[in-house]
């Protein structure tokens, strides 16, 4: 007689077992599937989400509704007159909504430069004698106390770095919490809830190409609606009206739209021209002493990184497997750091900021590691002003305002 096999029965975990992120019996997990942050994550954590991903429908209908509106009315009217032109503006039509489309797909569902966290506060060892803060925070996971902000070297200006409650860091320059992403991001923008994702470091450019294509839709709809209206009909507005109501509705409806989406293109644009790579959030909470920047590097250069620069990879791999140690949190420093930046050691060198004679703890160890300024290395394009002896006298860039 065969032997029978026993067979073994995976138990629920219990209560007790909250705290332990693997047992014997359980099956390994990628990070994505315990990330702490709000974000949504779907095809196996290749595509990340922000938690307000359902109102990319009504974007999607927004688009979607009145391109192809206009494509089908384009369409019936190639066999009517003027074919090849009416050919050409359909041909328009149908490009630009693939772009848009494109370009909003890009932007929402792409890592947008999330911060992995700190398990433990950072030690306070020395940190009292960089900071100018008289605000502290008490460590969580300790008695020590931790200045509320410190300060970090960025070309030459002296830039305020604050301690993050939720992610137990200090965040990097241009780097904020996302309270509805519940995430610390590098470079934030803002969080757009027309993409339902944070507008960030990895996303900015097809954001900003994201808007652009929608303006330049919402125009072409409208500049042709009257075009096609006008070759048909003539100047008989009564019969333009009553025949053609389809492109009135279409007018209408890109003459609203166009002033809400082509003015914040052109808010976008005069931030990034004018005031020279300034960030939404920076723009609504800083103030900049003299019109400087310390991270404007001019026009073109500007524009160059913004659009053709390589896009920096992520610093958390989410479809790596989450580690078994119980006593390691996921999406910490200690468990993320290294196997995000391990496959990727040859960029390692170009994500090192200059941040003074500051001694790397947990907490520093963000700072010197993580690269917000798209990946290239930060040029001193802001002059060091007053140097005498070979000194450098540094700058304050602006000041936080009080929350």
């Amino acid at each position: 007689m065969g032997r029978k096999k026993s067979s073994h029965v995976h138990s629920a975990p219990s209560d007790d077992d909250d705290n332990n992120m693997y047992s014997k019996d359980s099956k390994p997990k990628r990070i994505y599937q315990l990330w702490p942050g709000n974000n949504k994550f779907y095809c196996g954590g290749r595509l990340v989400f922000g938690p307000d991903a359902s109102s990319l429908l009504l974007t999607t209908a927004m688009i979607g509704a009145p391109a192809v509106t206009f494509s089908i009315r384009m369409a019936f009217m190639i066999g009517k007159r003027y074919p090849f032109f009416h050919t050409l503006v359909l041909m328009g039509s149908l490009l630009l909504t693939v772009l848009d489309f494109t370009f909003l797909f890009l932007t929402s569902s792409r890592d947008p430069g999330i911060i992995p966290r700190n398990k433990d506060a950072p030690e306070g060892e020395g940190l009292d004698k960089i900071t100018q803060s008289s605000e502290w925070v008490n460590n969580k996971l300790g008695s020590t106390k931790l200045p509320r902000t410190k300060d970090v070297l960025v070309n030459g200006y002296t830039v305020k770095v604050k301690f993050c409650d939720t992610c137990l860091l200090y965040r990097p320059p241009r780097a904020s919490h996302c309270s509805i992403c519940n995430n610390c991001v590098q470079r934030f923008d803002h969080h757009c809830p027309w993409v339902g994702q944070c507008i960030a470091l990895r996303n900015y450019p097809y954001f900003i190409c994201f808007i652009s294509t929608s303006t330049l839709l919402c125009l072409y709809v409208f500049v042709f609606s009257w075009v096609s209206m006008l070759e048909a009909h003539g100047k008989m507005l009564l019969m333009i009206i009553t025949d053609d109501a389809i492109f009135i509705v279409l007018i209408v409806y890109c003459f609203v739209v166009v002033w809400f989406v082509g003015g914040l293109t052109c808010y976008v644009l005069l931030l990034l021209i004018v005031c020279f790579m300034q960030t939404t959030y920076e723009n609504f909470r800083y103030r900049y002493d003299k019109k400087e920047n310390p991270y404007g590097k001019g026009l073109f250069k500007n524009l160059y990184e913004l659009f053709f620069a390589r896009i920096p990879p992520p610093v958390i791999n989410f479809r790596d497997w989450a580690p078994e140690e119980p006593d390691v949190e996921v999406g910490s420093i200690a468990s993320e750091l290294d196997r995000a930046f391990g496959p990727r050691g040859e960029n390692k060198h170009d994500m090192d900021m200059e941040i003074g004679d500051w001694k790397a703890s947990k907490g520093g160890l963000v700072l010197q590691t993580l690269e917000y300024d798209n990946n290239n290395k930060i040029e001193e394009t802001v002059k060091k002003k007053g140097l005498s002896d070979g000194t450098a006298q540094t700058n304050t860039a602006f000041d936080v305002r009080s929350r």
